[in-house]
C-alpha cells in the first residue's frame, strides 16, 4: 500500500487543543488561599487574577474534554476502518479498537492514583467499549438520532437553568448559601497535602467521582458520537469539501458556548451577585456552563481545523503550525507529560510550588510547560522518534492481534489519525 502524506489538521488540532488542558488542569493544582466562591479556584486577590479566572471559567471549563472527546471519537472511527483497510476483518478491527478502550481505563487510574485527579482517560475508554460496539459499525441513521437525543437534552437542561437564572434575578429570593467546603483535604488533587499516599486517597475519590459524571452523563458520549459521524464523513480530511459546516461550527459553537460560561465566571469574579436560594442559582450557572460547553469544544475543533488547513495549502508551512501538530502526533505523551512535571512540581508532597502561585502565576507556568512540550516534540519529530505511551497503547492494543493473526506489519505513515 502506498503510503499516504500525514494530516496536519488533526494532529495541529490535538497540540493546541494540550494548551487549553494543560490550562484547565493546572488551575486545580492551586491550594493556598480561600475558596469562599469555589472549591475549583482560589478567590482572586488581584485584577489579573480576576481576569485570569474570568477567561479560565469563560474559555475553557467543561470545553476543553468534549474537544478532547470529539477527537477521540474521530480517531477511533480512522482506527477501525484503517484497521480493515489494512486487511483485518470487521471483527478484528473492533478487537482491535476495543483493546485500546479497555487500555485506556487501566491508563486512567493509574493516572489518576499517581498524579492527576481530574483525569479524563477512563471515561473515553467506558464511553469507547459502549458506543464502539453500538455505532461504529452501525448505520447513519442509527448515529444520528443517537446524536440529536443528546443534543435535544443538553438543549433542554440548558433552558430549564436559563429560565431559573432568570427568575432568581428578577424575584431575587432569599435563601442561605451552601458552605463551600475549605482546603482541609488539600485540593480536589490533594496537593496541598504533605503525606503522598493520603493524596493518592483524595485523588481517587475526586476522579471516582468525576468518573461517574463524565462517562455517564450526555456531553462526552455526544462529543464521542459526533466524532464518529465526522470521521464517517471525513471532515477533518477533506475540510475543503465540508468548508461551510466547518466555519459554521466554528462560529455558531463558539458564540453559543459564550452564551453559558459567562455568567458564571461574572458571578465568581463578582461583577454580579444573585441570591443563592438554596443552592439553586450555582446549580443553575453550572447547568448553563456544562451544557454549552459540547457547542463551544466543537468550534474550537473546527477552528483548528480552518485555520491549520489553510496553511497545509500552502507550499511552506510555518514552523509554529508544524510544532504544535508534531506535539499532536503525541497527544498522549504530551498530556501524561504535563501531569508528570506538574503533579511534583507544584503539590505539597513534592516542591510545593503551587503554594506560592496565584491563578495568573499558575496559567504562565501551564504556558510554559507546554511550550516546553512543543519544542520536545518537535526535536523528536526531526529525529524520527514516537511518543513513548503513544507506542505503549499501540503495542497493548494490537498484541492480541498479532497473537491471533499474525500481523505485524508496521501501519502506514499518515493512516491513523488516534495518535
Amino acid at each position: 500500500m502506498p503510503q499516504r502524506p500525514r494530516l496536519l489538521a488533526p494532529d495541529f488540532a490535538r497540540g493546541a487543543m494540550l494548551l487549553l488542558i494543560v490550562l484547565s488542569n493546572s488551575a486545580i493544582f492551586l491550594y493556598g488561599g480561600t475558596h469562599e466562591r469555589s472549591v475549583n479556584f482560589p478567590d482572586p486577590t488581584t485584577g489579573a487574577d480576576s481576569l485570569t479566572q474570568f477567561l479560565m471559567i469563560a474559555l475553557l471549563d467543561v470545553r476543553t474534554y468534549p474537544l478532547f472527546a470529539f477527537l477521540v471519537g474521530y480517531g477511533l472511527m480512522r482506527a477501525f476502518e484503517g484497521g480493515m483497510d489494512r486487511g483485518s476483518s470487521p471483527d478484528e478491527a473492533m478487537a482491535t479498537v476495543q483493546s485500546r478502550n479497555r487500555w485506556l481505563i487501566v491508563f486512567g487510574f493509574v493516572h489518576a492514583a499517581l498524579l492527576l485527579g481530574s483525569e479524563v482517560l477512563a471515561a473515553y475508554g467506558i464511553i469507547g467499549l459502549v458506543l464502539c460496539s453500538l455505532f461504529l459499525r452501525g448505520g447513519e441513521r442509527r448515529s444520528r438520532v443517537a446524536i440529536a437525543v443528546g443534543v435535544g437534552l443538553l438543549g433542554l437542561v440548558f433552558v430549564l437553568a436559563s429560565v431559573a437564572l432568570v427568575s432568581i434575578l428578577v424575584l431575587d429570593p432569599a435563601g442561605p448559601s451552601p458552605a463551600i467546603p475549605q482546603d482541609e483535604f488539600g485540593g480536589l488533587n490533594g496537593g496541598g497535602l504533605d503525606d503522598y499516599l493520603a493524596s493518592v486517597v483524595v485523588r481517587l475519590m475526586s476522579w471516582s467521582v468525576l468518573l461517574l459524571v463524565n462517562a455517564f452523563g450526555v456531553v462526552l458520549p455526544t462529543a464521542i458520537l459526533i466524532g464518529l459521524w465526522a470521521a464517517r464523513h471525513r471532515v477533518i480530511e477533506e475540510p475543503e469539501r465540508h468548508r461551510r459546516l466547518l466555519r459554521s461550527v466554528a462560529f455558531g459553537g463558539i458564540a453559543l458556548g459564550l452564551t453559558g460560561s459567562p455568567p458564571g465566571a461574572l458571578h465568581h469574579v463578582g461583577a454580579f451577585q444573585a441570591a443563592p436560594f438554596h443552592g439553586l442559582t450555582d446549580a443553575a450557572l453550572t447547568a448553563m456552563a456544562w451544557t454549552t460547553g459540547l457547542a463551544q469544544g466543537l468550534g474550537y475543533a473546527a477552528l483548528f481545523v480552518l485555520v491549520s488547513s489553510r496553511f497545509e495549502a500552502r507550499e511552506r508551512v510555518p514552523m509554529v503550525i508544524t510544532s504544535v501538530a508534531a506535539l499532536g502526533r503525541r497527544s498522549l505523551s504530551g498530556y501524561l507529560t504535563h501531569s508528570i512535571v506538574m503533579a511534583p512540581v507544584l503539590s505539597a508532597w513534592g516542591l510545593g510550588l503551587a503554594g506560592d502561585l496565584t491563578n495568573s502565576g499558575m496559567a504562565l507556568f501551564a504556558i510554559g510547560l507546554w511550550l516546553s512540550t512543543v519544542v520536545a516534540a518537535t526535536l523528536m519529530e526531526r529525529h524520527g522518534i514516537q511518543g513513548p505511551f503513544e507506542r505503549l497503547l499501540r503495542h497493548l492494543s494490537s498484541r492480541r492481534s498479532r497473537k491471533n493473526h499474525g500481523n505485524t506489519s508496521p501501519e502506514p505513515e499518515g493512516t491513523r489519525l488516534d495518535r
